[in-house]
């Protein structure tokens, strides 16, 4: 049965795609090894961190935008379908316990939403519209951030979210892993990372999909250190919703301190387990309410408050 024009279209446009490269040299990948494939693995994967490093210009630059959007409060929302939208809400996940973001502060949408999660939502990807009205749902203002994600650059849930995003005024963010890519011309920022063919071809789990990781780490985490959400390289603003972090937030204490134990106690039950009101305290040797209110000041820049106490 002959194919249609759009799947003949489609498959021009893969062919044409570094991400969807056949590697000849790899077919017979199934008859090596276990260890030579590990190793042939590995050595794909060590590629990732050299292409994400001839971006950092286009990547720093998104992330100052990103940052000064937030400071006025807007929100930073990644969008993207399958893997890439998988990753976004990973990292959007992650921010809460990390940085103690507000509840939809940092926001992952999924093309299909959360069912696509665990399983492929049929066509999800293939709409713009979805995007627009995940986005409309949100009630997207000019100081919030929309980043799409692709390994394609050609998803149309991904560009759909940066156009609607761009129409509303918000800033966008374009993240791909294909050079020239439709997602990152519609976008503010385009962010190409080209790490070259997958493993298996077209899996862009792999490569593709570590390049974004390491690109949203950096979006996220950069952007909450220029908010004021760490000190040196501490996480003040950590969320002691466990043991774990509970135990975490002492350690930081002390780190930043260098306050024994009852020290560092005491100035955590001062302040309600706040770990950065703890840190002021013991280094400013203020009260509890005084730095909340020094930290308040400061848009809870702790670097900041600690400078307004020493006057």
């Amino acid at each position: 049965m002959a194919s249609s024009p759009r799947a003949h279209d489609l498959r021009a446009q893969l062919d044409a795609l570094t991400t969807e490269a056949f590697r000849p040299e790899l077919a017979d990948i199934d008859q090596l090894p276990t260890e030579e494939i590990a190793r042939l693995m590995n050595a794909e994967d060590a590629r990732v961190p050299a292409a994400v490093a001839e971006r950092l210009p286009e990547i720093a630059a998104a992330i100052d935008a990103v940052a000064e959007r937030m400071a006025r409060g807007g929100r930073l929302v990644y969008a993207g379908a399958g893997t890439a939208g998988r990753l976004g809400v990973l990292d959007a996940s992650e921010c809460p316990p990390t940085f103690n973001t507000a509840p939809g502060q940092v926001v992952g949408l999924i093309a299909g939403g959360p069912e696509a999660m665990v399983a492929s939502v049929e066509g999800a990807e293939d709409s713009k519209e979805l995007a627009q009205g995940d986005l409309d749902a949100l009630k997207l203002t000019p100081d919030d951030t929309v980043v799409g994600i692709s390994a394609s650059g050609r998803t149309p849930y991904a560009i759909g979210a940066v156009e609607h995003a761009r129409s509303v005024g918000a800033l966008t963010v374009g993240l791909a892993c294909n050079a020239g890519s439709a997602l990152a011309a519609a976008a503010d920022h385009g962010i190409e990372i080209v790490a070259g063919p997958e493993l298996i071809t077209g899996s862009t789990r792999l490569k593709a999909g570590t390049a974004q990781k390491l690109v949203l780490n950096m979006i996220s985490t950069i952007t909450m250190i220029r908010l004021g959400k760490t000190y040196g390289n501490l996480m003040v603003d950590v969320r002691a919703s466990n043991a774990k972090l509970r135990a975490r937030s002492r350690r930081i204490v002390a780190l930043a301190t260098g306050a024994g134990e009852e020290e560092v106690e005491a100035a955590l039950a001062a302040t309600d387990g706040e770990v950065k009101h703890a840190i002021l305290t013991l280094l400013a040797e203020v009260d509890g309410p005084t730095a909340a209110r020094l930290l308040a000041e400061s848009d809870g820049h702790l670097r900041e408050a600690l400078a307004a106490a020493r006057g």
